[in-house]
């Protein structure tokens, strides 16, 4: 069983990545323009994608992370593949950013609880994945 559990964790992250990926396309087809808290979000995202990190919303209560973090990546990526214009920092680009965090997060709640289930690492593959959804 030791060695199934590698391919059944790659397959949990898989199909989690693949089944987020219907929905984020599902939700993004009907819901374009930011709603509920992106209203905030997505204009102080955008300022750090233009480089301009001084300037902050006195709405959003947040840590700026995030938004380093989605500059880090979508900024190298849009490069790299040579996007320019509206799709670099796109509502969509930086909702997509939060769908990689989904499969990380997921992978790091299975360390975690490797750690806590170190004889039965099937048994923190459940405990994971429940958490997460």
């Amino acid at each position: 069983m030791e060695r199934l559990e590698p391919l059944l964790f790659s397959a949990l992250l898989s199909s989690n990545f693949l089944v987020s990926s219907v929905v984020f396309s599902a939700i993004s087809r009907v819901q374009r323009a930011p709603y509920m808290d992106e209203i905030f979000h997505v204009p102080q995202a955008q300022r750090y994608c233009d480089g301009r990190f001084s300037e902050w919303d006195p709405m959003i209560t947040t840590l700026p992370g995030l938004y380093l973090v989605s500059t880090g990546i979508i900024k190298p990526v849009s490069w790299l593949m040579g996007w320019t214009g509206s799709i670099v920092c796109s509502t969509g680009m930086l909702r997509f950013v939060n769908l990689l965090f989904n499969t990380g997060n997921l992978y790091l709640l299975y360390l975690l609880l490797c750690k806590i289930h170190q004889k039965d690492k099937m048994q923190a593959q459940h405990s994971s994945f429940y958490l997460l959804i």
